[in-house]
Formats: structure tokens, C-alpha cells, sequence
């Protein structure tokens, strides 16, 4: 069994496939991520960033294969 592994999602994506990605690692609904990471930049400011570094350093499924 392959173990499981966070990428970015190739087909539930609005802008890089993070919370998408996420959705599916956790495997819940991708809005639900989107309105965490939305409550994170406006309340906190550190969604911005988080969402930034995911993009940058996390692998396309593509890549993986």
C-alpha cells in the first residue's frame, strides 16, 4: 500500500491546487478549506503565507508519477 502523500490538486483548483489538495489528503469537502484559509488571512494574515509556501514547495500528482 502506497503511503499517503499531500499534493496539489490537478482537478479541484481555483488558483495553485492547494486547498483542493488538502481537501482530498483529508478527504472533506474543498470549500470548507477554502473558508479556513479565507478566516486565516482576514482574521490572522498568516493564510496568505501558508497558502503561498504550499504552492511553492508542494508536488503536482503529475510529478509524483
Amino acid at each position: 500500500m502506497e503511503p499517503k502523500r499531500y499534493y496539489l490538486s490537478e482537478k479541484d483548483k481555483k488558483i495553485g491546487g492547494v486547498c483542493g489538495g488538502i481537501a482530498e489528503y483529508f478527504n472533506i469537502d474543498s470549500l470548507l478549506v477554502r473558508v479556513a484559509f479565507l478566516l486565516f488571512v482576514f482574521c490572522f494574515g498568516s493564510g496568505l503565507v501558508g497558502y503561498l509556501v504550499l504552492w511553492l514547495l508542494a508536488p503536482k500528482k503529475s510529478e509524483l508519477i
